[in-house]
C-alpha cells in the first residue's frame, strides 16, 4: 500500500536535489530526490459514531479535522 493520505490523497513527490556547493558555483544537476509527506498515525474519536478509528494522516488533514469536524471531514472523503 502506497503512503497517502485517505483525506487530501497527499503522496511523495519528486523534486530536485542540489547540495548548496553545487549552487554556489556551477549548474551541475546531483540528481532527483523523493520528498514524502508528513504522515502521522492518529486515534480521532467521532461522537456521531461514538466509537475510535485509527488512520494515518497528513499533518494538513490533521488540521481540516480540527477545523471543521471528524464527522463531516471523514463522510466528505468517504471514510464512513
Amino acid at each position: 500500500m502506497a503512503k497517502a493520505c485517505p483525506i487530501n490523497g497527499k503522496t511523495s513527490r519528486m523534486a530536485g536535489g542540489y547540495s548548496n556547493r553545487t549552487r554556489a558555483t556551477q549548474f551541475n544537476p546531483t540528481g532527483m530526490t523523493r520528498k514524502y509527506p508528513n504522515l502521522q498515525k492518529k486515534k480521532i474519536y467521532v461522537p456521531e459514531l461514538e466509537k475510535s478509528i485509527t488512520l494515518v494522516l497528513s499533518t494538513k488533514a490533521i488540521k481540516t479535522i480540527q477545523k471543521n469536524g471528524a464527522f463531516a471531514t471523514l463522510k466528505k472523503a468517504g471514510l464512513i
